[in-house]
């Protein structure tokens, strides 16, 4: 099993929201679930970096908290998920990498989802649970290109060459909110604000919890394999 296995003719399928605490391996899984049922990937901070040079008044209000260094409503970023899943490339499906984020968050997409204009019969949360010692680990010694935002890590999954992207050969960076003293304050802010996620869809019996402490195309399997379980009729069902 690779990462390069698209499926063969895209059928629609269920909004999937993926769960975890930040080094969870979220991204690099939701890429791979993009490529395989043909659905795009979303997260807030790309639909937000996006929205950098738009005009919009939405895009003015979200940039101007932002540059004022506040945090942005719930209520703001709901908005802004709303326009982003009415667009086209949606209609198929998509999977939500870090979103919701909060209980308010949660709430108003099970909202939309039951009740909105891109109205879902079903959502697939998925729940990728690490140690917190192999998280802290992949954390520290995760390393990204600036060029194609291939993602790396030093412990689990290093380039072929020490610090260079195998794709583009260009020197790779550490997020600044991996430093340490960072990452013991997302973690904590995590369990504090968005830990409650997983009661609330648990509680709405529509959650699936994964190990996502293991080998990235074991965890690639087993998400392929709950989706299509959760969605037998998803495009790529039983091409495992």
């Amino acid at each position: 099993m690779t990462e390069a296995q698209p499926a063969p003719a895209p059928r629609p399928l269920p909004p999937v929201l993926l769960l975890g605490v930040p080094g969870a391996g979220k991204g690099t899984q939701a890429k791979r679930l993009s490529l395989r049922y043909h659905i795009p990937h979303l997260s807030t901070g790309d639909i937000f970096r996006e929205m950098a040079h738009a005009e919009s008044d939405l895009a003015k209000r979200v940039w101007n908290d932002m540059r004022q260094g506040n945090l942005v409503s719930d209520d703001l970023v709901c908005q802004v998920v709303a326009e982003r899943l009415q667009r086209d490339d949606c209609r198929s499906g998509y999977i939500l990498d870090g979103f919701p984020r909060t209980l308010p968050q949660a709430r108003w997409l099970m909202q939309f989802l039951e009740s909105g204009p891109r109205a879902a019969a079903r959502v697939i949360v998925i729940y990728l649970t690490v140690g917190y010692n192999d998280l802290y680990r992949r954390l520290l010694g995760r390393r990204s290109c600036p060029a194609c935002g291939r993602i790396y890590n030093d412990f689990t999954q290093p380039p072929r060459h020490a610090g260079v992207c195998d794709l583009d050969q260009s020197p790779l960076v550490q997020r600044k909110d991996d430093d340490p003293a960072v990452i013991r304050e997302r973690l904590s802010a995590y369990e504090q604000q968005t830990l409650p996620l997983v009661e609330f869809f648990r509680g709405r019996g529509s959650l699936l919890e994964l190990s996502g402490g293991e080998a990235v195309d074991r965890v690639t399997g087993r998400l392929f394999a709950a989706i299509e379980q959760a969605a037998p009729e998803s495009p790529a069902a039983g091409a495992l």
